[in-house]
């Protein structure tokens, strides 16, 4: 499952009030060219929809992306639905908190695996949730920098790692192939202050423009759930000028193996849906639109509508 997030402010303007939510077409074909194929999770849902296709899938995606907090129908709007037995002031509740304090615990809980892949977005929202839903980001400078990962050393010890091919290792950690394009971080100092250092693990660092050094993977010690502060996907699918996107040889087999990583992660699970319900609920029932062609940071978007997701809901539940 591939979660879907708001509609940007850009292609919000480029599309005006066409569109209630999206997925960059680079998160699908990131987890397609891995042997997996993607299912559009909506924001917006109640709890018997995402119980239901948490016992369907076989593990999560969370995208990158730009949406805010407080976002009517997104994050947060559906975590407080989930949390709607809890009586919290603050309803500052992600989305993501529907699998980390509940069902995702519960089912690895129950020893049935079920990884979280979060990727710059979605790991800042990995520790986001672990501490509760306190705010920690800091404001940092790394919007189009191509890294080189500096791997911590225990590195090998973690599931993502351990049996990585040296020639990947290499070039990880040798050459400019990580694309990294936020505005916050989360650091070392941050995860000992918020008491996380006994839930993940680190497992490389890297510095921002003005050399402030900031967390770029981490693992989580005790589920499979994983986050890069990088894109590996832009490698492989995305095409923006200006962005300095690297697209050589080694930066594709740098990012391909990270898909391949979380894909097999996905094979541990076993969830799987109604036949005639699953093609219902794949990507491919919906358009994909090239977005490059309007001056889009993304080549193509998944972009649904409103009416899109109440449909489905119609069908399924």
């Amino acid at each position: 499952g591939i979660l879907t997030q708001e509609i940007s402010y850009n292609l919000n303007k480029t599309y005006p009030n066409q569109y209630h939510s999206y997925i960059a077409a680079s998160y699908v074909k990131f987890v397609e060219g891995a042997g997996a194929r993607a299912v559009p999770i909506w924001i917006g849902g109640n709890t018997l929809y995402y119980e239901d296709i948490l016992s369907k899938v076989n593990g999560v995606l969370w995208p990158g992306g730009s949406t805010y907090f407080f976002n009517k129908e997104g994050y947060a709007d559906a975590g407080a639905k989930i949390y709607s037995d809890f009586n919290h002031s603050d309803i500052c509740i992600f989305f993501f908190c529907l699998f980390i304090d509940r069902i995702v615990k519960r089912i690895n809980e129950e020893g049935k695996y079920f990884p979280i892949f979060g990727i710059c977005l979605g790991f800042e929202l990995l520790t986001y949730v672990a501490t509760n839903r306190v705010e920690h980001r800091t404001r940092c400078s790394s919007n189009n920098q191509r890294l080189p990962l500096e791997f911590t050393r225990d590195y090998t010890e973690s599931k993502l790692f351990k049996n990585a091919p040296l020639n990947v290792l290499r070039i990880l950690s040798e050459q400019n192939v990580t694309a990294n394009y936020h505005h916050f971080c989360i650091t070392k100092e941050i995860l000992r202050h918020d008491k996380l250092t006994k839930k993940f693990h680190v497992l490389s660092l890297n510095h921002d423009e003005n050399g402030l050094e900031f967390i770029s993977i981490l693992e989580h010690k005790q589920f499979p759930f994983y986050g890069l502060q990088f894109h590996p996907e832009k490698n492989l699918y995305e095409w923006v000028i200006g962005k300095r996107i690297p697209h050589s040889i080694n930066a594709t087999i740098a990012s391909q193996y990270f898909a391949n990583f979380f894909v097999n992660e996905a094979r541990k699970n076993f969830n799987e849906f109604p036949k005639q319900e699953e093609q219902r609920s794949l990507i491919y029932n919906y358009p994909v639109t090239y977005t490059a062609l309007q001056s889009s940071s993304f080549q193509q978007c998944y972009m649904f509508k409103k009416s899109d997701r109440n449909n489905f809901f119609y069908r399924n539940l």
